[in-house]
């Protein structure tokens, strides 16, 4: 099977409609030793089929509309963290404590961009906030020690492991047992009633609600894509754990942000899903459960929900509860040692893991809206980093079009073509236009993202 149609096979999709995609060929974009650009745009690929395939189906269309895959578009939407200027500023990158150091036996990366990971990560070493001092001291250290000592403490560190040896690690072997993407049908809810969008194909999901429970990267690129395609995406987030604020621009486009609560908030948090389509999530599997907010409990509060669920490490395994992002997931699983080497890890082009599932995730959502317009049921999907991971490892072909066109178009010339500027509530924005694309599709968000929490918890 070529690796589009295991892409769209995974998300359920009818092969047939692989056909209606093309796609842009432009050579020297995300180049690496791993084919970074041809997993990229799989995923844009199929989560435009999606959007495409459910606009068709709301508006009675007897041709689901073409879909094209730019690979300039999304080399640039792919590095859109890179990309985005505030009022000409240039965002802030990783933090200093957050790279790879060299251990006694190896290396060790770590993420402490948010300060509490910061302070975490400095408790379990017993150290002050000082780089040399860190490096001095992890040099004299195992890597899978420090491992196990800062995630004890809640911190996030991951030895660099070869692919090899993530194959024989318990959560390798875990991931490797789960789908690409894992589907299922929760209960018997009647099947989903769409009356046209009346925006003819470019809004396919014009009047659903998505309650947006996700943080970083993957998770708000895939509600930041259902709001691109005409979702009222509400992202939600606790009041006391505020998000990088230039990482909750890049991926605020199109959605509204508020803050609530959900030990005291309760009662609005239950008009918020008595009104919603979809809810993502993207905390560690089981987190949320005390609040009544596994998939389960969810559905039977609100038959006929869609709940997507992105998690860093999968859903069970050793390391199921675990945080993760990913750049420790291209530690962990081998990709760092493949982009570089174990002597002297490199990374990916982009942070491919991200974006990727990001789009998956997204188009996960849209099949289960058309699947639900057929037969009815709430509905379950799950995806995760290390999963992409190793479908990234096993090697995705780039002769993989599964009936999709190519075309070439010569060298990818940058991203200044993909970029466009607006005003809002942060000031002059410059930021990456969405890759995704089809015929009579949107071209751009419908608002700019504005401050974090800034919004009402309540619908439109």
């Amino acid at each position: 099977m070529t690796d589009i149609e295991f892409a769209w096979s995974a998300l359920g999709g009818d092969p047939a409609l692989l056909r209606r995609v093309t796609t842009t060929v432009r050579e020297g974009a995300l180049v690496g030793r791993l084919p970074a650009r041809e997993s990229a745009r799989i995923c844009v690929g199929v989560c435009a089929l999606a959007a495409a395939e459910l606009a068709a189906r709301r508006e009675g269309l007897t041709r689901v509309p073409g879909v094209r895959v730019d690979d300039g578009a999304v080399a640039t939407a792919f590095t859109s963290e890179r990309r985005l200027r505030i009022a000409g500023r240039e965002p802030v990158s990783f933090a200093p404590l957050s790279r790879f150091w060299r251990t006694a036996d190896g290396w060790l990366r770590t993420h402490a961009n948010y300060p509490h990971h910061r302070r975490r990560l400095l408790a379990a070493l017993d150290l002050p906030d000082d780089p040399a001092l860190v490096a001095a001291a992890l040099g004299e250290r195992s890597a899978t020690e420090v491992e196990e000592a800062v995630y004890a403490a809640g911190g996030l560190a991951v030895a660099l492991r070869t692919p090899a040896q993530w194959s024989a690690h318990e959560q390798g072997v875990a991931v490797a047992r789960h789908p690409l993407v894992a589907r299922e049908r929760l209960d018997s809810a009647p099947g989903r009633v769409f009356t046209p969008a009346g925006a003819g194909v470019a809004s396919p999901a014009a009047g659903l609600r998505v309650l947006d429970l996700t943080r970083v990267i993957a998770g708000p690129v895939a509600t930041r894509t259902l709001a691109l395609l005409g979702a009222d995406v509400l992202r939600v987030d606790p009041p006391g754990l505020p998000e990088l604020p230039d990482q909750h621009a890049d991926t605020g486009f199109g959605k509204r942000s508020a803050a609530l609560d959900l030990t005291s908030g309760g009662a609005a948090f239950e008009e918020l899903l008595a009104g919603a389509d979809v809810v993502v999530t993207g905390y560690r599997p089981g987190s949320l459960d005390r609040f009544g907010l596994s998939p389960h409990a969810l559905a039977e509060r609100r038959p006929g929900l869609v709940v997507a669920q992105l998690s860093a490490w999968g859903t069970d395994g050793p390391w199921a509860g675990r945080r993760g992002f990913d750049s420790l997931v291209q530690a962990a699983t081998g990709i760092a040692a493949v982009e570089g080497s174990a002597e002297r890890p490199g990374a990916l082009p982009a942070q491919v893991l991200d974006h990727g599932t990001g789009h998956l995730l997204a188009a996960a959502v849209l099949r289960s809206l058309t699947d639900q317009s057929r037969e009815g049921g709430s509905r379950l999907v799950r995806l995760s980093l290390a999963r992409t991971a190793a479908w990234l490892l096993d090697g995705v072909r780039p002769d993989g079009t599964g009936g999709a066109r190519r075309e070439p178009a010569g060298a990818y010339p940058g991203p200044e073509p993909w970029l466009a500027e607006r005003d809002g509530p942060l000031g002059r924005l410059r930021y990456a236009l969405p890759p995704v694309s089809y015929a009579g599709g949107p071209a751009d968000w419908a608002r700019p993202p504005g401050p974090w929490g800034a919004d009402a918890a309540t619908w439109l």
